[in-house]
């Protein structure tokens, strides 16, 4: 049906475009449809779109196959450039034959796959499943398999379970030992094996037992009871691993993250040079001492570096001791404390970021001493240093600044490091500038 629906269109279009004129196509245009059929068939299965979509979404299915596309075309154009051909085909009707093809091989997508959920929502193509296992994912999966019908899994039984432990409805609970004589016996099709990680110790020998079947075995780890940033499935020298937790900011990612600072930062220090010109004066005659107040900070990968703000207090405010929070209370000067209230104190680390010592966004970096105390305090702080730390953050522009809860705080940081974007990043900035620079917790 693709290949098909790559050359049909091609015809198609150039009737569309061209019959109209008296014009059929001729021998170089069936020949690069032809090209492109051919290459569809080769490059579509080698690129997984004829994988199993069961249980899997719409939407990755039709990424796949518009992904396979895409693949498709580049090898088409580069042919054209190699064969200097590519003056011979009609623009319009390229670009149109690209944008058509793309939309019907979603469409298709998405009526095999209605059909696909209606047939096995009336008992047609379904497959018997048992679940290995009786912790919280194991008991999602049958959940999950119960609910979401259209699937067409039907889980017969759990293994592993106790008898006083709650299970789901309507689902057998039978011993370990019985089940390669069940899988064998009801010809089952499925074994997901959904045991936490400390009972990986089992895994060997169910895998085992499970060599004397006929049935797909999946593996489906316990991951939920941990914090795991960015987890999913890579390799290292050929070999897959499970990431646990891994930045976000790798190859493109980073790329983006660095054009997104230094471009923007540059903009930003140009437009607000008056004000920071204007601040620095206020502030070298407000008070006795530097206009600048540097401290030692931890960002990404634990790097200590010195960040810059106006001076809000007076130089000796520390000769008691290092404390952490009870910012309201602090000694600061007049205008000190008119920048902390509205953040203008936090301007100079724009040439922090310039300096490829912070991002714009991030989470807010901290003192060392302070990072000591706080990691085995807080579960997960030291994970927000997989990013470099930011002027602005997602729990900054939510008000989790100043001496509100650290736990509440770091809780944001790891779901902005989970979810980052271009478009996340630029949402936060949007909210820090429309939302002002005054929080009820600045201080």
């Amino acid at each position: 049906m693709d290949a098909l629906t790559v050359g049909l269109s091609g015809i198609l279009v150039f009737d569309w475009r061209f019959a109209w004129q008296g014009y059929y196509p001729p021998t170089e245009y069936n020949t690069f449809i032809l090209i492109a059929v051919l290459s569809t068939a080769v490059i579509f299965p080698l690129t997984g779109v004829y994988n199993s979509w069961r249980a899997q979404s719409l939407f990755s299915a039709v990424l796949r196959v518009l992904s396979a596309w895409l693949w498709v075309l580049l090898g088409l154009f580069t042919f054209l450039v190699l064969m200097k051909s590519s003056a011979m085909y009609s623009r319009i009707w390229l670009v149109t034959w690209v944008i058509v093809v793309a939309g019907l091989l979603a469409f298709e997508r998405l009526l095999v796959y209605r059909l696909l959920r209606l047939a096995r929502d009336m008992g047609f193509n379904r497959r018997t499943a048992v679940v290995v296992g009786c912790g919280s994912i194991a008991k999602e999966l049958v959940r999950r398999a119960q609910t979401e019908t259209w699937a067409g899994f039907d889980v017969l039984a759990m293994f592993g379970c106790f008898a006083s432990e709650e299970k789901p409805t309507n689902i057998q609970a039978l011993p370990l030992e019985a089940l390669l004589d069940y899988v064998n016996e009801k010809q089952i099709d499925v074994v997901w094996i959904a045991v936490p990680l400390d009972a990986l110790e089992h895994l060997h020998d169910l895998l085992t037992q499970l060599r004397l079947s006929t049935a797909n075995v999946h593996f489906v780890p316990d991951l939920f009871g941990l914090s795991l940033i960015n987890h999913g499935i890579s390799e290292i020298f050929s070999m897959p691993i499970i990431d646990l937790s891994v930045t976000p900011m790798t190859g493109t990612n980073r790329l983006i993250k660095w054009l997104e600072d230094r471009l923007l930062s540059v903009l930003i220090l140009a437009i607000i040079s008056p004000l920071m010109l204007a601040l620095a004066i206020g502030v070298k005659l407000s008070s006795p001492g530097p206009i600048f107040f540097r401290q030692q900070r931890l960002s990404w990968n634990g790097r200590v570096f010195n960040i810059l703000k106006f001076r809000s207090m007076p130089v000796d405010v520390e000769h008691a001791g290092i404390l952490w929070g009870n910012a309201k209370n602090k000694k600061v000067t007049p205008l000190g404390a008119f920048m902390r209230r509205t953040s203008l104190d936090e301007l100079p680390q724009f040439i922090n970021v310039l300096r490829g010592d912070m991002s714009i966004v991030g989470p807010r970096p901290e003192r060392p001493i302070f990072v000591d105390q706080f990691k085995y305090e807080i579960p997960g702080y030291m994970q927000k240093h997989l990013v470099q730390a930011g002027i602005t953050g997602w729990a900054q522009v939510n008000d989790w600044r100043g001496d509100t809860d650290l736990h509440k705080r770091i809780e944001y940081d790891l779901y902005y490091i989970e979810n980052w974007s271009l478009f996340f990043d630029l949402k936060i900035i949007l909210l820090t500038i429309f939302k002002g620079f005054t929080y009820k917790n600045a201080y």
